[in-house]
């Protein structure tokens, strides 16, 4: 098991069902953590590391603001065409900072993620990467990742944890090709800031099934 803490300025975590207003989840998904962590290590294969479980506890309380931003659509085959292009809403969350715990025993491949991730932030020169390290869309930068002990303590810990009732259903896997096989998870925010270790439904595993 490895803990990580991740600090990015500013980030939107575009709801899965949301069209011309680009609303965003109040925190990072499990799926968008996935996919950071698998570009950190290089991964260009999502399916790699499948079984890998994540544990997420919050440090902040993102501030949401909204933006006019330029969105292209794809109405007509030439991408530079003008009428694939509009403004719209969208919006952002600020002041980022959570912790992940990676656990890799229920890991499907033999290399085990925590492992590469754990290669990659002692022995950076070793990983075959491209691109910035981003938290969601290309330009959401991550400003900051701290290898943390495992029994990390922190004074402000609200957990992520899986709960039926949760007013949070964030996607653990996301389908780019339609939502057919996207998959959710009902969660809310639990202040144990007690607690070191990750509580059980605070773990969630990264399935596509």
């Amino acid at each position: 098991m490895i803990a990580i803490e991740v600090e990015v300025p500013i980030a939107s975590f575009r709801q899965s069902r949301a069209r011309e207003y680009a609303e965003t989840y109040s925190v990072p998904p499990p799926s968008t953590v996935y996919g950071m962590l698998l570009s950190m290590v290089g991964e260009i294969d999502r399916h790699r590391h499948l079984g890998t479980k994540l544990a997420i506890a919050m440090l902040s309380e993102p501030k949401q603001s909204t933006v006019i931003r330029t969105f292209r659509r794809f109405k007509r085959k030439e991408i530079s065409d003008p009428v694939n292009a509009r403004p719209d809403y969208q919006e952002l969350l600020s002041d980022i900072r959570f912790v992940v715990w990676v656990d890799a025993i229920a890991d499907l491949n033999g290399a085990g993620l925590p492992n590469r991730l754990q290669q990659a932030l002692q022995d950076p020169a070793s990983i075959d990467r491209f691109g910035g390290l981003c938290l969601g869309e290309s330009r959401d930068l991550v400003n900051v990742v701290t290898l943390l002990p495992v029994n990390y303590q922190g004074n402000a810990l609200q957990w992520l944890v899986q709960d039926e009732n949760g007013l949070l259903t964030l996607p653990i896997w996301v389908d780019h090709v339609g939502s057919q096989d996207t998959r959710w998870r009902r969660y809310t925010l639990q202040n144990k800031s007690e607690l070191w270790q990750p509580p059980e439904a605070a773990w969630t595993v990264i399935q596509n099934i």
